[in-house]
């Protein structure tokens, strides 16, 4: 059961990320040398992304000096400069049109001044001597050279997809092992977890822990862990490049961002408790949501729609404002980081006219460096969402292993006694037994009682006098505070609980039916029986006609749309326990959902299911236990009376009058 509408994720305290994050890293140890060579080939794959860009600036450098290398060259100034002097060439042939040639100044003209205007209508009228035409008739643009650094970028590029590609599968595969991992110890956890634990949490959750967080824990390290290592090395490796490169290019390039990853910080230290909120508001909310579907009919009869759904709206507000101040706070990164980006390439624009102009660097080192700025700009980005998804993750691995260090059953590994060829004797002897959570409160008061083998045990009393409570003792789901309890003369606190288990078949007051065939919830669990055995169960429960009539028979799957009464679902499971076979059994209100007509029949099947087998039954009409052998009446944790139907009407005492009392209100 679980605790109602606010149950499910505690309270929002600010969560220890460090400390989260250092158990999800225990956890991994196993695989922690081949994730250390998953980041190892990103690191290696960012490395020989920023090596690309020195690369483009000799290609660029390469292209720009064989488009413009014919204008500016010492030796083209120094053959027009030849011919002038030689008188093969009159300067003046070569003036601007209009220019008058009195107010040209030959000895102060510079011909390598390519930003002089009368130089520039000189040099692109002037035509070069033969000579020099026929010793550079194979300059241009280096085609060989181009082709070179092209091959080596391909190789360089290559290289790093290859990293890429790799560590992302090793990522993944990590991953998906770790989520299953994760998945499988959760199921095997919740088999070990004492029933206090699900008596004061909700079903929701724990379902939430098992898919919402596990999922958030795989996303982060599929992504977000490999993007922090590339965006860091990718982050340094440009730092060192551009600096390399050019100093002041690379300053400017780093006070550019600077900005941004101061900003990205503090907005980042404030946002980690609204992704803890998030999750554990979706976790109340998820719980909520299971408790009230799975209770939806009754919420209809009592007519409380409107509370539900106020409730609803509290919890789901509660998720939305907790989504929306983590998504707001970590929104805010990507279009502040686009326009510290753009405002990189604006200075290195401007401050790299400024050093061309002045001769210190190259076109191409522009080109490397628009590059570079991109490339710096984006681990700051990469990093601000790995960062946001280590948060997510750091709360949900919280969670996860919040639950999955809850306090266990006893460890009962050493425990050799088994139980074998039950013949089904049971005894208590002087059981007393308080609930974990208030010891001061004693349920169960020094009872004893022997049961012999093939023995009919009827436990009854009035609603919360402990009836449940001794087959959970007996069930070993509880122990007892004092005293024990021993079937066929083996103390069960000696047995391990799973051998204790497979002694009884149960049917509970609340069916269990899962999505599948009408023959596949028969047979749960049960290997060994055959097709006429299940048939018989049916026949003796009387669905066998029902069954047929259903579409496909026994091979009929349930589902919610199925249409089947709540009395044919128990009659479906008293079958099912039939077909088990246990040498026990314990029977926990069967027959409350039956009609009195299908009552008599299912009474029928009970005689048959439980002769020969010591069974314990739970029941509130005392007429469909007046042939058990013995009756065990209970009243505030006591059992008080104890004897056989028509023995204890003799006394005149509790039963009776409990007895009495049912007759009295049916007529």
């Amino acid at each position: 059961m679980g605790r109602g509408p606010m149950g499910g994720g505690g309270g929002e305290k600010a969560k220890d990320t460090r400390g989260a994050l250092g158990k999800l890293i225990s956890y991994c140890r196993n695989q922690a040398a081949i994730i250390l060579l998953a980041l190892a080939l990103a690191a290696v794959g960012a490395v020989f992304t920023i090596i690309g860009p020195n690369q483009i600036s000799r290609l660029t450098d390469y292209i720009y000096d064989g488009l413009s290398g014919g204008v500016s060259s010492e030796e083209m100034v120094e053959d027009i400069q030849s011919q002038i002097a030689s008188g093969e060439l009159n300067i003046y042939d070569y003036l601007p049109e209009g220019t008058d040639p009195a107010d040209v100044d030959l000895s102060s003209l510079d011909l390598t001044d390519t930003d002089d205007e009368l130089t520039q209508s000189i040099l692109s009228n002037i035509t070069l001597s033969e000579e020099y035409q026929t010793a550079h008739a194979d300059e241009g643009i280096d085609m060989a050279g181009i082709r070179g650094v092209a091959l080596l970028l391909l190789a360089i590029y290559l290289t790093s997809a290859v990293c890429s590609f790799t560590q992302h599968f090793i990522m993944q595969t990590v991953t998906q092992w770790t989520a299953k991992r994760l998945r499988g110890d959760i199921d095997t956890k919740v088999n070990r977890l004492p029933l206090k634990y699900f008596s004061g949490n909700a079903a929701g959750d724990v379902l939430s822990r098992m898919t919402n967080d596990v999922d958030m824990i795989g996303q982060a390290m599929s992504n977000s862990l490999s993007n922090l290592v590339t965006a860091v090395a990718q982050f340094i490796g440009c730092l060192i490049m551009m600096y390399y490169t050019n100093w002041i290019m690379a300053s400017t390039t780093v006070v550019a961002t600077l900005i941004g990853l101061v900003l990205m910080v503090v907005i980042m230290s404030r946002s980690q408790k609204y992704f803890t909120a998030r999750q554990e508001s979706l976790g109340r909310l998820n719980g909520y949501i299971e408790e009230m579907y799975a209770g939806h009919d009754v919420i209809r009869i009592l007519n409380a729609e409107d509370e539900v759904k106020g409730t609803f709206s509290s919890l789901n507000q509660a998720v939305k404002t907790a989504n929306f101040r983590s998504q707001f706070l970590s929104g805010l990164m990507q279009p502040l980081m686009t326009f510290i980006g753009n405002l990189g390439y604006v200075a290195v624009c401007v401050v790299g006219a400024a050093l061309i102009i002045n001769g210190n660097i190259t076109f191409g080192v522009i080109t490397a460096f628009l590059i570079y700025t991109r490339l710096f700009e984006s681990p700051l980005r990469q990093i601000s969402q790995a960062m946001t998804q280590v948060q997510s993750c750091a709360a949900a691995s919280e969670r996860v292993f919040e639950f999955l260090a809850e306090e266990e059953m006893e460890d009962e590994s050493g425990k050799l006694a088994e139980i074998s060829n039950v013949q089904g004797a049971v005894e208590f002897r002087h059981v007393k037994f308080a609930y974990p959570n208030a010891p001061e409160k004693e349920i169960i008061h020094d009872f004893s009682a022997k049961v012999q083998p093939g023995q009919k045990v009827a436990i009854v009393g009035p609603t919360g006098a402990g009836k449940t409570t001794m087959v959970n003792l007996l069930m070993r789901f509880f122990e007892p505070v004092d005293g024990e309890i021993l079937i066929d003369d083996v103390p069960t606190q000696n047995v391990h609980r799973s051998n204790v288990h497979r002694q009884f078949g149960m049917v509970l007051q609340d069916t269990w039916l899962f999505e599948g065939t009408v023959r596949e919830n028969l047979l749960y669990n049960t290997k060994d029986a055959t097709e006429e055995e299940m048939v018989q169960a049916c026949k003796a429960c009387g669905i066998h006609s029902f069954i047929q009539a259903l579409p496909h028979g026994y091979d009929t799957v349930l589902t919610d749309n199925t249409s089947i009464s709540a009395g044919q679902k128990q009659l479906m499971t008293i079958a099912r326990a039939m077909i088990q076979n246990s040498p026990m059994l314990i029977l926990d209100e069967a027959t409350s959902s039956v009609d009195t007509r299908t009552e008599i029949l299912t009474q029928q099947a009970m005689d048959q299911l439980t002769s020969g087998r010591t069974s314990f039954v739970i029941a509130h009409r005392l007429s469909t236990i007046k042939n058990a052998d013995l009756i065990l009446v209970m009243r505030d944790g006591d059992i008080v009376e104890q004897g056989s139907h028509e023995e204890l009407l003799k006394q005149n005492g509790f039963y009776a009058e409990l007895y009495n009392s049912q007759f009295d209100e049916a007529s």
